[in-house]
């Protein structure tokens, strides 16, 4: 597996300056390099001109809103959200990952259980960037106690159970796995599956996202695994494995 290297560039969003000095100073002892920002208007201009592999977002900016600055980042961009607030309501944690949050962590925090998940989330960006698309027939994906066997195109439970799945659904789900923490919107997956018969009218990829959530969620109202990003699309967030 590859690992985290050690010029990784954190982007640290919070208008509180000592905040941002706190993150700043414990990450680069953790040889990462970091930027600051303390506006959203400041964030998007460093995304824009600086290569950024991760972003800590506080929620509370002035009288920005941070869950917007969130969706904004993520239509745009492909990278790590960790948001670090001292607004705790449930509420906020569910929007914040919605939007495509990768991690939501409180304030006060502990820094070396920042670090920790920081580093568990690039880590899981790394994954994803492995060539899954050019697997074996015969290779198996894990993830989330499910095994999906490419070559009998089957999935199966921890306890070895076959889940039923549609053509379609096997498809989306291969699909959403050789992904994993990549945004598709729904005209990346109308042209990754271009075997079948989309309409950009209808809701028909939506109703197979519901759909196929009923087989592999365990709480299929409140998605772990496929995840909406509100006004973007769809991303699959398990930890995907091969084996």
């Amino acid at each position: 597996m590859t690992t985290v290297t050690k010029t990784r560039h954190i982007l640290v969003v919070d208008d509180d300056p000592g905040v941002r000095t706190l993150l700043k100073e414990c990450f680069e002892l953790d040889d990462f390099v970091v930027s600051e920002a303390e506006s959203g208007s400041q964030a998007i201009e460093a995304l824009a001109t600086q290569s950024i592999d991760l972003v800590t977002l506080d929620l509370k900016l002035g009288g920005e809103n941070g869950l917007e600055i969130a969706r904004r980042i993520r239509s745009e961009r492909n990278v790590p959200i960790v948001m670090i607030t001292g607004k705790g309501d449930p509420i906020d944690r569910i929007v914040g990952l919605e939007l495509g949050a990768d991690d939501y962590i409180a304030k006060p925090f502990h820094i070396r259980e920042v670090l920790a998940r920081i580093r568990a989330v690039l880590r899981r960006y790394e994954h994803a960037t492995e060539p899954f698309t050019s697997a074996a027939p015969r290779d198996c994906l894990k993830f989330e106690g499910w095994r999906l066997d490419l070559g009998r195109r089957e999935l199966k439970s921890e306890t070895g159970a076959v889940q039923d799945l549609t053509t379609a659904e096997f498809n989306m789900l291969v699909m959403f796995v050789q992904r994993p923490t990549r945004v598709l919107s729904r005209d990346n997956i109308m042209d990754i599956l271009k075997g079948h018969d989309w309409s950009p009218l209808d809701r028909s990829i939506d109703a197979l996202i519901v759909r196929l959530r009923r087989k592999i969620e365990q709480q299929p109202d409140a998605p772990r695994l496929i995840k909406t990003v509100r006004g973007v699309g769809y991303v699959f967030a398990g930890d995907v494995q091969k084996g």
